[in-house]
């Protein structure tokens, strides 16, 4: 099998970085840009990546969003599912592959937590349920910084999914 497709990467890019410019909620934004890049269409996956938008429901205690939601649709392609819930096993693959998705976010941001990105973004958290920290946010650049963030995380985890499918293409050929 050849190369990873460089235009399916940056479609999740451009398409996560997108959706979080229009409709914010970096979590749903991440899983809708590696969704959209990956063709894949599943609105139980995307309406549970809502509530962990700015690190959990706007707290920016938890990690970030976009981590999040990259980490649903890794687990999406390679959870394990409730028939094997009793096979600790079945786990692994998911948990190798978000594990490899959490250390190259921590690589590139030094951190995970939401709100200590924000700060390394605009130079604070700003709490999203008061109006004018909205506004606040919005000044500071926070749309423009997140969105990117969004499009780089949905495009490292489309890459990880690509990967592990040609590593799985790969041994099934070996076979």
């Amino acid at each position: 099998m050849g190369e990873i497709d460089e235009n399916v990467l940056n479609k999740a890019f451009e398409s996560g970085k997108r959706h979080e410019m229009k409709s914010t909620g970096c979590s749903q934004s991440t899983v809708a840009g590696i969704f959209d890049a990956l063709v894949i269409e599943n609105d139980d996956v995307f309406r549970a990546a809502t509530g962990f938008a700015d690190g959990v429901g706007l707290t920016g205690d938890g990690h970030c969003g976009a981590l999040s939601g990259g980490v649903m649709a890794i687990s999406y392609l390679y959870g394990r599912h409730i028939e094997d819930f009793n096979d600790m096993m079945k786990q692994v693959p998911a948990l190798i592959l978000s594990k490899k998705l959490h250390d190259q976010f921590i690589k590139k941001y030094d951190t995970c937590r939401c709100a200590d990105i924000q700060t390394k973004f605009v130079g604070r958290f700003f709490n999203l349920y008061d109006p004018k920290e909205m506004e606040a946010a919005k000044q500071a650049g926070m749309v423009d910084k997140c969105s990117t963030l969004v499009g780089e995380v949905a495009r490292m985890a489309t890459k990880i999914i690509l990967e592990e499918r040609k590593s799985l293409e790969e041994k099934a050929n070996q076979a």
